[in-house]
């Protein structure tokens, strides 16, 4: 039989039991069914499988068609910045906390996998972000982030002064703890607590989401997915700054810096079982009303 995928890359948590169980019956169940399987080099060491094929994670991703990720939505955010860049489906088994990125149990994956592997399945793209820190008109660092990067400082609760511009027009001057630019899929992370709004999967945009800014005015802001986001940081800031990309990668700010930030150019696609609804899983993760009729 004919599947939709055939080289299946599997990674997984580190470290963590749940998730080497999890990998460990994925493994028998993608091999006796015939298909290509290969194991990401951090956790194959903890799962003891003979003969196992053993990948870096950027070598996974130009190899397979088909990528599982077995953990939370942090090591599915770690694993989609690299595996973005290639064109490799994404799948996410959920062995975290929320779980909005990950979609199977991990009790009941087999026919919710098998119907993907049968060609059922929906898929969604999903953009990144690309960050560059510019330090007097050179590019200093860069990275990608899937869910939002963050402009804040290195201490608590400290304030910090800059400029936003989009495309070019200057857009406002403010003092607060930082500036959370967030994608869509972020929407529903740390741009959510700080008070933004819930942006659908499907959107091409990007949310700023002010963080306690030092005015009552300033409020969240949607605009379109292909704008380019500068953001000045004034040369009075006394305190060290930080770009954070996913809450994983931390990018140094020095005052005086100007950080870009734009759509990256490949986007993650990210494959569903049947039946996958967005606001299924917002109900579900959020809490909120059933039917009334």
């Amino acid at each position: 039989m004919s599947h939709a995928f055939t080289k299946i890359g599997l990674i997984g948590k580190p470290n963590h039991q749940g998730a080497n169980h999890t990998l460990v019956s994925l493994y028998h169940f993608l091999t006796a069914k015939g298909l290509d399987v290969f194991v990401e080099e951090r956790v194959a060491q903890s799962l003891a499988l003979a003969d196992a094929k053993i990948l870096d994670l950027v070598d996974l991703g130009k190899t397979c068609d088909l990528a599982i990720v077995v953990g939370g939505d942090g090591n599915m955010l770690g694993a989609a910045r690299v595996l973005a860049r290639f064109d490799v489906a994404v799948l996410g088994v959920n062995r975290g906390n929320l779980g909005f990125l990950t979609d199977l149990a991990p009790e009941f994956f087999e026919q919710p996998l098998a119907d993907v592997l049968d060609g059922n399945f929906v898929t969604e793209k999903r953009n990144l972000l690309e960050i560059s820190v510019h330090r007097h008109g050179s590019i200093k660092s860069s990275n990608s982030a899937v869910n939002e990067a963050v402009l804040h400082a290195d201490k608590v609760a400290h304030m910090i002064e800059f400029e936003a511009y989009i495309n070019n027009e200057f857009v406002y001057s403010q003092r607060s703890d930082g500036l959370i630019v967030s994608t869509p899929t972020g929407s529903t992370a740390y741009s959510l607590s700080g008070g933004g709004p819930i942006l659908t999967p499907d959107l091409d945009a990007m949310c700023l989401v002010p963080m306690f800014p030092h005015t009552l005015s300033s409020r969240p802001l949607v605009v379109a997915g292909n704008s380019e986001i500068c953001l000045k940081v004034a040369e009075s800031n006394d305190a060290q700054l930080q770009i954070s990309c996913d809450s994983h990668v931390i990018l140094a700010v020095m005052p005086g810096d100007e950080i870009y930030i734009r759509k990256h150019p490949t986007p993650l696609r990210l494959v569903h079982p049947p039946g996958y609804s967005y606001f299924h899983v917002l109900r579900n993760k959020l809490g909120w009303g059933a039917k009334l009729y």
